[in-house]
């Protein structure tokens, strides 16, 4: 397969993508360094069971989901006082040298195949610079897609003691497309000492989308990082939200929630490596499946040999409301350091029959039982969400999937 994509693509699309965007030469040959890597790189790993890879990234078309140069998105930026929210060619004329020294320095652009293929075509971008001191609570990204295709990288830097909210959603607009699209989104944060970031992600992809999402964040002394990841739409998602905690006494937290229906599958992880001294993290994630759809989910929690005095949490959930939905769970604790506080926990199951019973026995229908039920269920998630917006919105998707 990758031979096969890596054919369908030329050096001249990806010039003319970097050249659409006024981009300099080093990020030009950055990108063209990426595609060249890509007949030598794999997929990004899955999560495999004895017996069963849950998700076969190979069997995607990528040579007819891909379609470099017609990439057509609606995207809206909403800033706050003191922070630059810009479009990539805006922030390469006003900050060059800073977009040079982060982009990629979080997540590497050949780290797999599907980053390399990102790094090399992505034209919707966005860079959000938080100056030090700043503090800002209303910074916002829509992205509508309206092609087969939409490569979007977004790059956060925030200097020391500066902190930043961040909502981004991302949907499907207007498409003459009748078939199958591919929604890729990398994020990288790279947060200074003693800044703070909250990174909420709401997908909403409809459900003829492939999507790939990558967020990762680096870090420094007394940095926090925290994502809300919430994943409603697309046929097949493949997220990960991952966090390097290099800096002592910094701190993340990741708060997922996903609701799949008819045949969607959702292969979604968190991870946190501990490197620093003095390092918390939590990780909460809860997901629901009706019909025929299938989740798998991974958390690692990796504490390093000079990660002294760590704190470190992960417990996952996931509520069947079908006997034709399937999941799985794989939490792992990697421990190098004995001055650790570590647990994990993850379950899947279905609505409880006594809880049914309960509420029928007591004039309530089964559907609305059912309904209460679940919503009731994604609660712990909904009260970790600090951004209300956010937290509002996908308790109404929910709703939404629940009556449809």
């Amino acid at each position: 397969m990758s031979t096969q994509l890596h054919a369908n693509l030329t050096r001249e699309q990806v010039q003319e993508i970097s050249a659409n965007l006024d981009e300099p030469e080093w990020l030009t040959e950055r990108r063209l360094d990426a595609l060249d890597a890509l007949e030598e790189l794999e997929m990004p790993d899955v999560i495999r069971t004895p017996g069963r890879d849950w998700t076969n990234l190979h069997a995607l078309d990528f040579e007819a989901l891909v379609d470099p140069l017609n990439a057509a998105e609606e995207k809206d930026r909403v800033s706050d006082e003191g922070v630059e929210v810009l479009e990539w060619s805006e922030a390469l004329a006003a900050h060059e040298d800073l977009v040079k020294e982060h982009f990629t320095s979080v997540i590497d652009a050949e780290e797999n195949y599907l980053t390399a293929l990102s790094t090399a075509l992505f034209s919707a971008g966005t860079v959000i610079y938080v100056p030090e001191g700043v503090d800002a609570e209303d910074v916002k990204i829509r992205t509508r897609m309206n092609s087969r295709s939409l490569f979007n990288y977004t790059l956060v830097i925030t200097e020391e003691s500066s902190s930043v909210t961040i909502l981004e959603r991302q949907s499907t607009g207007s498409t003459d497309v009748d078939d199958a699209r591919y929604y890729s989104g990398i994020v990288e944060v790279a947060a200074g000492e003693n800044s703070y970031v909250q990174y909420g992600s709401l997908q909403n992809l409809d459900e003829e989308t492939y999507h790939f999402s990558l967020k990762r964040g680096h870090a420094d002394t007394y940095a926090t990082v925290d994502w809300i990841e919430g994943n409603i739409g697309s046929r097949l998602t493949k997220s990960s939200v991952e966090t390097y905690l290099q800096g002592d006494g910094s701190e993340t937290k990741t708060v997922g929630a996903f609701f799949g229906h008819e045949d969607q599958h959702f292969d979604v992880a968190a991870r946190v490596w501990h490197e620093g001294e003095h390092t918390t993290a939590d990780l909460v994630t809860r997901g629901v499946l009706d019909d025929e759809a299938r989740s798998v989910y991974e958390g690692v929690q990796d504490v390093g040999t000079d990660a002294w005095d760590t704190s470190s949490y992960q417990r996952e959930n996931t509520l069947m409301l079908s006997d034709e939905s399937e999941a799985d769970a794989s939490p792992k604790l990697i421990i190098n350091n004995h001055d650790t506080e570590a647990s994990h926990s993850a379950t899947v199951g279905q609505v409880d029959e006594q809880e049914m019973f309960y509420m029928t026995s007591r004039g309530v229908d089964p559907q609305t039982a059912k309904n209460m039920l679940v919503e009731g269920f994604f609660v712990p998630v909904l009260e970790e969400v600090d951004v209300d917006e956010l937290r509002d919105d996908l308790q109404e998707l929910v709703r939404q999937r629940l009556h449809d």
